[in-house]
């Protein structure tokens, strides 16, 4: 189903065929983003997303969204921490349309001066809502708390402080260095030929610059004890977000930990929320997930609940995760998490546009497109034994990092909490 070819200069064409499809998915990927940005610039992949919408040397921004959604499609982006996407998707026919509004924008954003100046006033926007979103708030903090004084600690967004700093220089410069051929990935999915792909590229090869891909600093942890950050803010509710930093995307323990992730928090079959939500009824929203990164990872325990209740709700959470380090987990429990996995994986593949997503988030992170058959695989192999010794490395007091965006003023007894032998 997926093929893979590299051309001569280094970009490469990665393709999912789906004949009975209406539709095709289309995104250039490029392997760079918030980890690969010095600090006085941090937000500036971010930034370079934004712009490459605003205008090329043939389309001004309105009729760049136009050229789509004139088609009956649509366009976005997103910038992560170690990558950066633009897609579309439109009916399969109009491939080629879509391939030349992509290659326009990614290759000739002019990155005009007057836009710079409203799209850094657009992003302090963006940049103030999520500041006004408790649930987003309390994991920039909790991201600040788990990786202080590095790239992962820091907002995708950048701050006011660096937006102000990033001049139009600083952008094309950047964007110069890192949208080379060699960290560039064209992904289709859908109702095309992987020949069809490779061909109408072959038009635009020659336009993508040669240079090296970006490279990272390592994550870093000199963690000793618990971590604890609050932001005080008059909020109806507590934002709770406790984390460990966990392994990598390489790290063949990652198929155990995504079935931790799948017991303890990530459905409502869950402990936690079986535990919390449906026994206690604590909170309405709690849940973990968990997410990788080249060289590290981290599981992250999200809830939303009254003030009054938090002193109670935190225990239960931090005996939930003593009890995976203690027990198995029981044989129908363990199956149930493991089909769940396996289904969801199944469902999450059947269009176009998750395919496209699958590609690029694969052949940036590995290299090669892993078969979701590979996965599943690797997912039935996994044994109890191996989630409990997994549980045991990461649920400890002092690799626990708790963030709060709450009404309270101190958090100084939670401290204790996280501590406590009882748990």
């Amino acid at each position: 189903m997926y093929q893979v070819t590299q051309l001569d200069n280094g970009l490469t064409v990665a393709t999912a065929e789906m004949p009975h499809m209406a539709s095709v998915s289309l995104g250039i990927w490029v392997g760079v983003g918030g980890r690969h940005e010095p600090e006085d610039i941090s937000g500036v992949s971010h930034f370079i997303e934004h712009l490459l919408f605003k205008g090329t040397r043939k389309r001004s921004a309105r009729e760049i969204s136009q050229a789509v959604e004139g088609l009956g499609g649509y366009l976005n982006a997103f910038t992560s921490e170690e990558s950066t996407c633009f897609y579309c998707k439109a009916r399969h026919d109009h491939f080629d349309e879509l391939l030349e509004v992509l290659a326009d924008m990614f290759l000739h954003s002019t990155f005009d001066p007057a836009e710079i100046v409203k799209e850094r006033g657009v992003i302090k926007e963006e940049l103030a809502m999520y500041m006004d979103q408790p649930q987003q708030y309390v994991q920039e903090l909790l991201n600040a708390t788990m990786w202080p004084n590095q790239p992962l600690g820091r907002s995708i967004t950048g701050s006011e402080k660096t937006l102000d700093r990033i001049s139009r220089a600083h952008l094309l410069d950047y964007q110069r260095t890192n949208y080379v051929a060699s960290a560039t990935l064209v992904a289709a999915a859908g109702r095309i030929q992987h020949p069809q792909v490779v061909k109408a590229l072959g038009r635009y090869a020659s336009k993508f610059r040669r240079g090296s891909r970006a490279r990272h600093a390592p994550a870093l942890s000199t963690q000793s004890k618990p971590a604890l950050r609050l932001a005080t803010k008059q909020t109806e509710q507590t934002q709770l977000a406790l984390g460990v930093r966990a392994c990598s995307r390489h790290d063949e323990r990652r198929f155990a930990l995504r079935l931790l992730n799948a017991v303890l928090g990530e459905n409502m079959s869950s402990r936690l929320f079986q535990t919390v939500r449906e026994d206690q009824g604590l909170a309405y929203s709690i849940y973990s997930v968990n997410s990788f990164f080249d060289d590290t990872g981290d599981l992250v325990i999200s809830a939303g609940l009254d003030l009054d209740k938090l002193e109670k709700t935190l225990p239960i959470i931090l005996h939930e995760l003593k009890r995976l380090t203690r027990r198995l987990v029981p044989p129908s429990e363990f199956r149930r998490a493991r089909d769940y996995l396996v289904g969801q994986l199944d469902l999450s593949l059947e269009n176009s546009e998750s395919q496209m997503m699958w590609l690029g988030e694969h052949w940036l992170g590995y290299g090669r497109i892993i078969s979701p058959n590979e996965v599943k695989r690797q997912l039935t192999r996994v044994q109890a034994g191996q989630v409990r010794a997994l549980a045991r490395e990461l649920f400890r007091p002092d690799h626990f990092n708790l963030a709060l965006v709450s009404p309270l003023k101190r958090a100084g007894g939670l401290e204790k909490v996280l501590t406590s032998r009882s748990n």
